[in-house]
């Protein structure tokens, strides 16, 4: 992607305090800072983030900086990174599910990475859509609907949002530019 900023481009991650797997927080989140969005880490609470690195080993601490309920809705992205345990327990979470249908219903994009299309899947919002995810999410993902395909980053614009989804971390240098090109698209769409 060019080198244009994405001042002024405000992106909402959603995870929960347990099990997101590392690089698919830190890296989306490090380099949307880097190309100037402001990126707001949405929690269940405010307690650390600890991630995982490949479902098992402890790996960095993050601090939210706000919880599901208290972050409001003046962000131009969402961002739902994966890790088995986070998005499971992700989409139990009816804050982060409300909080998926609402960019959904406005327009407004959402990417989702590895186990991060779960929480897309409870929202009800993946119906007609092509998404790629990590490979055992797709028989969830075709019975709600979706067309699965194994990619490094698929990115479908119809349905009323931008969905852009990846696989797994190794898809990160194709997840994240797919990312930052839907976010400089979104505020034509609705702004």
């Amino acid at each position: 992607m060019s080198e244009t900023t994405l001042s002024g481009y405000r992106v909402q991650v959603l995870v929960t305090n347990y099990g997101v797997e590392q690089d698919e927080l830190i890296v989306p989140v490090e380099r949307l800072r880097e190309r100037g969005a402001t990126v707001v880490v949405a929690a269940a609470s405010t307690d650390p983030i600890q991630t995982l690195v490949g479902d098992k080993d402890p790996g960095r601490t993050v601090r939210p900086d706000t919880t599901f309920g208290e972050a409001g809705s003046d962000f131009d992205l969402l961002l739902i990174p994966g890790g088995t345990v986070n998005a499971d327990s992700l989409r139990l979470e009816s804050g982060a599910v409300d909080t998926v249908r609402a960019f959904a219903s406005s327009g407004r994009p959402i990417a989702a990475i590895c186990h991060g299309p779960w929480a897309l899947v409870e929202a009800g919002v993946v119906d007609g859509r092509t998404v790629t995810s990590y490979p055992s999410l797709q028989t969830d993902l075709r019975n709600a609907g979706a067309t699965w395909v194994d990619q490094s980053v698929s990115v479908d614009e119809g349905g009323g949002f931008t969905l852009v989804t990846s696989r797994n971390p190794g898809d990160l240098d194709d997840f994240v530019p797919a990312v930052e090109k839907a976010l400089a698209a979104s505020h034509d769409r609705v702004g």
